[in-house]
């Protein structure tokens, strides 16, 4: 039987394998700023305790940074 720990440890490997191959015809701003918003949105929630504004916001300063950083390696 499929504890519900086993179905999201499962669902998170096939969401990560995926946004793998998102990024392949991304511009390197757009590829960054995807990230950011990733490790900005983990950020937010774990700062704030879950938070959905936290996750939010953490999502969209961490997407404008890495948009910038983006723009500044080229």
């Amino acid at each position: 039987m499929n504890t519900p720990v086993q179905i999201i440890k499962t669902v998170s490997i096939v969401a990560l394998m995926a946004s793998l191959t998102a990024c392949a015809g991304m511009s390197k701003s757009e590829s960054n700023a995807m990230i950011g918003a990733a490790a900005g949105g983990v950020a937010g929630s774990v700062l704030t305790g879950g938070s959905t504004v936290g996750t939010v916001g953490g999502a969209i300063v961490g997407g404008a940074i890495g948009n910038e950083m983006g723009k500044k390696k080229r």
